[in-house]
């Protein structure tokens, strides 16, 4: 099960469960697409793994299995 983490790991931006905006890896780290594409260009500076755009969960699933509400910040040069 996906975490849903609620921000960007690089620029701290806001990505709710629903945001078409988050992009992961698949380790989850998270980014807004922003960070993902200008900064990274596309490749987890965490795990050299490709970037993609999270999944979006049912609004009746995130009631039965919520996102995470834990904020994790790293700096990535």
């Amino acid at each position: 099960m996906l975490k849903l983490r609620p921000n960007c790991e690089a620029c701290d931006r806001d990505l709710p469960p629903e945001s078409p905006e988050a992009m992961i890896c698949t380790f989850e780290c998270t980014f807004c697409s922003t960070c993902a594409e200008e900064r990274f260009d596309g490749v987890c500076p965490g795990c050299g793994g490709n970037l993609v755009a999270r999944p979006i969960r049912p609004p009746g699933m995130l009631k039965k299995y919520p996102a995470s509400t834990k904020r994790v910040l790293n700096t990535h040069e």
